[in-house]
């Protein structure tokens, strides 16, 4: 083999062996990208099945009451309606108010005696209006915590319509008895109906720690989405 023929082999080697390693380079890149379309594809419908609480048609039924209050005193907006109007105002919800054709005392123990007899006797005061239920897709349900239990003009409301597809939210004002179990008494009483996690708020919170409120509204509503 002469010398110019090992040369020309040589070189030829080189050529090839910067060829190859340029297309395993191309094709190792290609690769990549490819394996990066399904994720970006996913991240993208995970983006677009995120539900927006605006984009649903929302109501915001509560029942609120005025007057002498336990931790609050005499009140002209009740504590349940301040919550009310704040979740309304980050969902751009409808507001309607649950209220009985016959007012409930104006003093607080008062008012506790006849709510006792009420559910005891499982009771469903005459209310004044309603809501169309059906043209809603949410319907948030607000409520003191009465004796661990909803007031019973909540029942007269919920009782008056079909609750099926629906999603239910509850949300309740208190002095330390939270809830109590009004989630799983709304499942029962909402038949058909998604209901989802609640929110209770002091009494006092609501009516005089209204910021601390409104965040406490605002980071329940971001954990609904």
């Amino acid at each position: 083999m002469n010398r110019l023929t090992l040369q020309w082999i040589l070189r030829n080697g080189r050529y090839n062996r910067r060829m190859n390693c340029m297309k395993l380079k191309s094709f190792a890149l290609g690769a990549m990208l490819f394996a990066m379309l399904p994720c970006t594809s996913c991240a993208q419908n995970h983006q677009r099945k995120e539900p927006d609480m605006k984009t649903k048609k929302t109501l915001v039924a509560f029942f609120s009451r005025t007057g002498e209050n336990y931790a609050v005193g005499h009140i002209e907006k009740g504590n349940t309606h301040i919550v009310a109007e704040m979740i309304a105002a980050e969902t751009g919800g409808d507001l309607y108010r649950i209220e009985p054709v016959t007012p409930y005392p104006d003093g607080y123990t008062e008012c506790t005696e006849v709510a006792k007899r009420e559910l005891a006797a499982k009771a469903r005061p005459a209310i004044k209006g309603d809501a169309a239920v059906a043209d809603y897709d949410v319907i948030f349900i607000g409520y003191p915590n009465w004796w661990g239990d909803m007031p019973m003009p909540v029942y007269t409301f919920i009782e008056k319509h079909d609750w099926q597809g629906k999603t239910v939210i509850p949300f309740c004002t208190h002095e330390g008895s939270g809830l109590s179990g009004t989630e799983s008494k709304l499942k029962k009483v909402c038949r058909g109906a998604t209901v989802s996690e609640g929110l209770a708020i002091r009494g006092a919170t609501a009516q005089n720690a209204r910021e601390q409120a409104r965040k406490s509204v605002k980071n329940w509503l971001n954990k609904l989405k």
